[in-house]
């Protein structure tokens, strides 16, 4: 084969070969289906919640109302008043309640005849004829029950003989029918009875008078008695009775609660003055207590119906330290509707 045919035949193999490489398949790429889209989300996007109730008593609160507030009236009241004063005022009122401790007749003649107290403290019911002079001035009373108060009959801790008197000795001694202790038991010694007793603004005078002087000669006799002592203030006749171990006084029994160590409290027919016989109405000389507002003061001033609302709601948690006892659930029910009524709710 001669060197020129052998160059043709190198020239077509290799021109074969290029043709074959060319015409070969190339491997094809595997094919991705496209991935599915996202699930929408099977539940809603919520709503927006809504805003919350706004609470109607609010405005009530201590740290939402100003103004002053004038209180007056009963001694035996004025420990319930002032401590809620006192708690009102740590809630934020900033404000001021003036406590005044005059008596319950002179309470509501300063609410009812000069109208110038927002709330009388009572520790009787008021009378028709205070109602009549308070509705002379255009004020309709509301009357709020805020406990119950057993009088203390007391004598000093030194009295080491008298323990339990009856209605009747009790009239007798105060009418001056009995005048000296052996007069009440020939053991007792013949020392004169020293008599220590609320004034007769006192609605502890008045009821001392209902419940005790009734067959005595009333009032009269109870004011005319030889010797007595009378304060509107019941820390003087704490202190007279204090003062001697023949002495003998009467007055609201958390009086007696603060001075336990220097007074003795007498059982009255046998009946110890406690939260038991309080309750179960044996203690013969127990007494509703009360405060007196009226619907105009608490509408024209939002302070006066805050503070007896926060009066009222806060009692069950200090009526038996301050040393009286919680009122009937039904009457303290009533007291609340008539604070309604007294706001127009």
């Amino acid at each position: 084969m001669t060197k020129t045919v052998r160059s043709l035949l190198f020239v077509f193999v290799m021109a074969s070969l290029v043709l074959a490489a060319c015409g070969s398949p190339t491997a094809e790429a595997p094919v991705v289906e496209p991935t599915t889209a996202p699930a929408e989300p099977t539940t809603a996007p919520a709503e927006p919640t809504a805003a919350p109730a706004e609470d109607p008593m609010a405005m009530y609160a201590p740290d939402a109302v100003s103004g002053d507030i004038i209180t007056a009236g009963s001694s035996t009241v004025f420990p319930v008043t002032e401590r809620m004063a006192e708690l009102f005022q740590q809630e934020g009122y900033t404000g001021n309640v003036t406590v005044d401790s005059i008596g319950t007749g002179a309470g509501f003649e300063r609410f009812c005849v000069a109208g110038e107290s927002d709330i009388s403290n009572a520790s009787r019911a008021i009378k028709d004829s205070e109602v009549e002079q308070c509705k002379a001035i255009g004020r309709e009373p509301l009357e709020f029950r805020v406990a119950t108060d057993a009088l203390a009959v007391v004598v000093s801790a030194e009295n080491d003989f008298a323990t339990n008197l009856t209605i009747e000795q009790l009239g007798q001694i105060y009418s001056g029918e009995i005048t000296t202790w052996d007069q009440v038991d020939p053991s007792f010694p013949a020392e004169t009875i020293q008599i220590y007793s609320p004034g007769a603004d006192s609605g502890t005078f008045d009821y001392f008078v209902e419940a005790v002087m009734e067959e005595h000669g009333g009032e009269e006799a109870l004011l005319a008695r030889e010797g007595a002592q009378y304060s509107e203030d019941d820390n003087v006749l704490v202190q007279g009775v204090v003062g001697s171990p023949y002495a003998i006084g009467y007055f609201g029994y958390a009086y007696y609660v603060e001075n336990t160590d220097t007074l003795k409290a007498l059982n009255i027919e046998g009946i110890e003055p406690n939260q038991e016989n309080v309750d179960n109405g044996t203690y013969p000389l127990a007494r509703p207590l009360f405060i007196y507002s009226t619907a105009e003061i608490m509408q024209e001033k939002p302070q006066v119906a805050a503070f007896i609302y926060f009066y009222l709601t806060n009692l069950e948690d200090n009526i038996v330290d301050i040393g009286y006892f919680p009122a009937p659930a039904a009457e303290f029910d009533q007291a609340m509707k008539n604070w309604e009524t007294g706001v127009g709710k």
